[in-house]
C-alpha cells in the first residue's frame, strides 16, 4: 500500500468554453495523486451573443457550477493558497468577463486567472507529459469549446505552440445547428478549419512528429464510444468517416441512435468529429491516441511544484 501523504490537498479549477473541471489531489512519493474529480458541461461558449456579451442565463449556469466547486473545496479542506482557478477561451473573448469575475469571487473566494492561448498550450503540454507515456516528438491537439491548441514537443521541451479560434461549441453554432445534418456541413467546417490553420500548417508539417496525442471532451467522447463498442480506442481517418456517416443518418440533434454516445456528449459530437476529420485530412494524421491528461493536470503540476517549494 502506498504511504499516505501528510501534505495538504490542492485543487486545480479550469473554466473551459465547454466544461468546468475541478481536480483535487495530494502528493504521494513525489507524484500527484488524484483524490476527487468534478466536471460539469456548462457550455459557456453557447452564451456568447453577437455583441460579444455572455448571456445572463449561461453566466448563471457557470456561477452555479462554481458554487458546487466551492462546497467541494470546503469538503476536502483545501487551503486558500493551494487553489488555482484558470479560465480559457470564452472568458478571453467575452466583453463582460469582469462581471463574471466580480460575481464569481464571493462564491469561490479566489480570483480567476484568464490565461492566454499560448499559456494554455504550455499547460496542456505539461499535463500531457505528466500523464502520458510516450517517446519521440509528439503533436498534441486539444479541441476545446471555443479554441483549439496545437503543441509539438519532445520530452518536456515545447518546440511549437499555438491557440486558434475554433472549437466544438462555436462550430456547433456555425455549422451544426439544424437537423438533419448534411455533408455540406462537414465540408464547410473543413473549409473553416483550413482557413484558421493555414498560417501555421507549414511550421507544423516542417517540424513533423512521431505520434499524435489528443486531449479534450471531443476526443474523449469519440474514445468512449469506441470503448463502449469494445473496439480499438485508436482514432483513425476511417473511424472518423464512419462516425460522420452515422451522424448524417440521424434524424435529430440528440443523435440518439449512435450506440454508446451519451446525452451529455451528443451536443458537440458532430462538430467535434468534423474538426477531427478536417485535421486528419489537412495534416495527414494516420492515428491519434487519447492523452492521459491535459490542461487541468498541467495546472495541478504547477500547484504541486509550488507546494513542494514552499
Amino acid at each position: 500500500m502506498p504511504k499516505l501523504s501528510t501534505l495538504p490537498p490542492y485543487a486545480a479549477i479550469t473554466l473551459g468554453s465547454n466544461s468546468f473541471n475541478m481536480l483535487v489531489a495530494t502528493t504521494v512519493a513525489g507524484k500527484s495523486q488524484i483524490i476527487a474529480k468534478y466536471k460539469r458541461k456548462v457550455r459557456l461558449a453557447e452564451g456568447i451573443g453577437d455583441d460579444g456579451h455572455l448571456s445572463d442565463e449561461v453566466m448563471q449556469r457557470g456561477l452555479d457550477c462554481l458554487s458546487l466547486f466551492a462546497a467541494m473545496l470546503k469538503k476536502h479542506q483545501v487551503l486558500h493558497d493551494d487553489v488555482a482557478v484558470i479560465a480559457t477561451a470564452t472568458l478571453r473573448l467575452i466583453t463582460n468577463a469582469d462581471t463574471f469575475q466580480q460575481k464569481a469571487f464571493p462564491i469561490l473566494g479566489h480570483p480567476i486567472d484568464i490565461i492566454s492561448g499560448l499559456r494554455e498550450a504550455e499547460l496542456i503540454y505539461q499535463g500531457m507529459v505528466a500523464t502520458t507515456v510516450g517517446e519521440g516528438k509528439r503533436l498534441v491537439i486539444d479541441i476545446g469549446g471555443a479554441s483549439t491548441e496545437f503543441i509539438v514537443g519532445k520530452g518536456r521541451k515545447v518546440l511549437f505552440k499555438t491557440s486558434l479560434s475554433m472549437g466544438g461549441v462555436v462550430f456547433n453554432q456555425r455549422f451544426f445547428h439544424t437537423t438533419p445534418f448534411q455533408i455540406l456541413d462537414f465540408s464547410q467546417a473543413k473549409d473553416a478549419v483550413k482557413e484558421t490553420l493555414l498560417a501555421h500548417m507549414s511550421a507544423l508539417t516542417n517540424l513533423g512528429w512521431d505520434t499524435v496525442v489528443g486531449a479534450s471532451g471531443v476526443i474523449q467522447s469519440v474514445v468512449s464510444v469506441l470503448q463502449h463498442r469494445q473496439v480499438s480506442e485508436v482514432i483513425t481517418l476511417s473511424v472518423l468517416q464512419a462516425f460522420r456517416d452515422e451522424i448524417l443518418a440521424q434524424a435529430d440533434m440528440r443523435l440518439s441512435d449512435i450506440r454508446g454516445l451519451t446525452p451529455e456528449q451528443a451536443p458537440t459530437f458532430a462538430s467535434g468529429v468534423a474538426i477531427l476529420l478536417a485535421l486528419f485530412e489537412l495534416l495527414s494524421i494516420k492515428q491519434l491516441h487519447l492523452a492521459g491528461g491535459a490542461l487541468r493536470e498541467g495546472v495541478l503540476q504547477d500547484l504541486a511544484d509550488a507546494q513542494a517549494h514552499r
